[in-house]
């Protein structure tokens, strides 16, 4: 056997072996239903025994298709991307692809011609990149001729369909519902400023409060842990017109409660705290936050779709937001 599998094995050695036609073999590999299981056990074990793998990239050549999506991602481990990551899989998987997935560099800059010139090199139909930051290039980027490409964010772009959660609408939102139950304003602790989600958050909190013809007071900028919602809970304790706080993410609103606590205020009897992502259930028993959900699987789902479905001449640029869960828990207090 090792003199075998030391040269290189054709579908005409497998079908020698097997005693069947090299179509039989052919059928085999893609689990035709035209050929018996008893002949297809014996091709089989003759592939077992010879150590051939099927050709798939000559397939995939003459067929033009790889039946494999890239994903490029800047940052593996933030909040969402495992979910997206799942959606990718699972659309993947129901379509009967594969994925192909490559984390870009750290260090800026950070470009969309890089990750599509890394992609358009290795053998995929198409490529997701996920936008957690802003790309120098977003504006005058354009996709690889016959390389479908979406991007995962908030943002329109011209020629290439876009997706994700609506971050903005969020934040109305759960501007709008602190407003409705009394109060008068609504406290913010924002994130770094190259987040692209953290932004619009950020901008959607100032116009709902603008829309009501009030100034936004002085946001407090955070960096997404609740080391820093503790120090902004601790500041806005010692602020009189604070009633409620809004967090641009869960650990953060965890963080302010805590601080808000140590300054001897009660959540929600003194301060209405609303967080996002709904990420702490697992870490956190009974924390009882109201915060709002996305379905990032979702977004990683229709991502793929729109890969999979292209058609021959690419498909029709689009540009998808899907809508937040306000999930309300035990965090807000009714001050009307």
């Amino acid at each position: 056997m090792s003199s075998r599998i030391s040269k290189s094995v054709s579908v005409k050695d497998v079908a020698r072996l097997a005693g069947v036609s090299e179509q039989t073999v052919s059928r085999t590999v893609h689990d035709s239903p035209s050929v018996r299981p008893e002949t297809k056990k014996r091709v089989r074990a003759a592939m077992r025994e010879l150590g051939y793998r099927p050709n798939f990239a000559g397939r995939s050549l003459r067929r033009g298709k790889f039946k494999t999506v890239g994903v490029a991602m800047f940052n593996m481990a933030g909040t969402g991307n495992l979910d997206r990551l799942e959606g990718f899989t699972t659309a993947a998987d129901k379509n009967d692809h594969a994925l192909t997935l490559v984390k870009m560099g750290s260090q800026p800059p950070f470009t969309l011609e890089a990750a599509a010139r890394r992609m358009g090199g290795l053998p995929v139909d198409g490529m997701v990149i996920v936008m957690n930051r802003m790309t120098a290039d977003f504006g005058s980027f354009k996709p690889l001729p016959g390389l479908e490409t979406v991007l995962v964010t908030m943002l329109e772009h011209p020629t290439c369909s876009t997706v994700d959660n609506d971050q903005f609408a969020a934040s109305r939102t759960i501007v709008e519902h602190l407003l409705a139950r009394g109060h008068k304003t609504v406290h913010f602790i924002s994130c770094p400023e190259r987040s692209l989600s953290g932004m619009q958050r950020e901008e959607g909190w100032c116009a709902a409060l603008q829309g009501r013809g009030i100034e936004p007071p002085r946001l407090i900028r955070g960096d997404w842990t609740a080391k820093s919602g503790y120090a902004a809970g601790q500041a806005l304790a010692d602020d009189p017109t604070c009633t409620a706080v809004y967090a641009s993410n869960d650990a953060m609103a965890y963080g302010c409660i805590l601080g808000l606590q140590s300054r001897g205020k009660s959540v929600p009897a003194d301060v209405s705290v609303v967080g996002v992502d709904d990420s702490l259930g697992d870490v956190v028993p009974d924390l009882g936050l109201t915060t709002m959900r996305f379905d990032n699987k979702r977004v990683g789902e229709w991502a793929v779709e729109k890969i999979v479905n292209a058609g021959e001449g690419g498909a029709a640029v689009e540009h998808v937001l899907f809508p937040g869960e306000l999930v309300e828990r035990d965090t807000v207090r009714d001050l009307r």
